[in-house]
């Protein structure tokens, strides 16, 4: 039996994360990083699509936290 609307999104953890990419998500909860600053992690957290580099200007890419992301700390009880 599916309880899930049809309209509701899926949203699920793509897989399990390490204490690294978690600690990572909840940095960036705070504020985003500059991507010059990045470590490995968030390079993994955007394969999987909880982290994004946005540019708002040239000379200063940030990471910040997606959609999905936000969605993972709300499912951990973060937010």
């Amino acid at each position: 039996m599916n309880l899930r609307s049809k309209s509701a999104p899926a949203r699920a953890i793509k897989r399990l994360l390490s204490h690294h990419e978690i600690a990572t998500l909840l940095l960036l909860l705070h504020a985003p990083i500059d991507a010059i600053a990045a470590t490995p992690d968030v390079a993994s957290l955007q394969e999987y699509g909880y982290v994004e580099i946005v540019s708002p200007d040239a000379s200063s890419p940030k990471v910040r936290l997606t959609e999905d992301g936000n969605a993972v700390l709300r499912g951990l009880g973060v937010r």
